[in-house]
C-alpha cells in the first residue's frame, strides 16, 4: 500500500500505472488527501452532481502529482465515494 504523497510521487516517475482506490468525500470546506491502509481519503469541495466531483478529482491530483489529465482514468465508482483510479 502506498503510504504518503512523496511514495506515489516515486512511483509515478518511475513511468509506471498505478491503481489506487480512493475515499472521496465530495463537498467538502477544505481539499486535502488522506493516506490510510485501506485506501486514500480525498476531500474535494465539489458537490455529487452530475458527473462534477468526478472532474475535480482528475484536476486535484493532476495539479498535485503533476500528472497530465489523460493519464489518469477513473476505472470503477462513477456515482460512488469509493473509487478506483488508474494513474500514468
Amino acid at each position: 500500500m502506498i503510504e504518503n504523497l512523496d511514495e506515489l510521487k516515486t512511483l509515478l516517475n518511475k513511468n509506471e500505472k498505478i491503481k489506487i482506490k480512493l475515499k472521496v468525500i465530495a463537498g467538502a470546506k477544505t481539499e486535502s488527501i488522506e493516506f490510510s491502509e485501506e485506501f486514500i481519503k480525498l476531500k474535494i469541495s465539489q458537490k455529487p452532481v452530475e458527473g462534477k466531483a468526478n472532474k475535480a478529482i482528475i484536476e486535484y491530483l493532476s495539479d498535485l502529482l503533476k500528472l497530465p489529465k489523460s493519464k489518469i482514468n477513473i476505472l470503477n465508482g462513477h456515482k460512488s465515494s469509493i473509487k478506483t483510479i488508474e494513474l500514468g
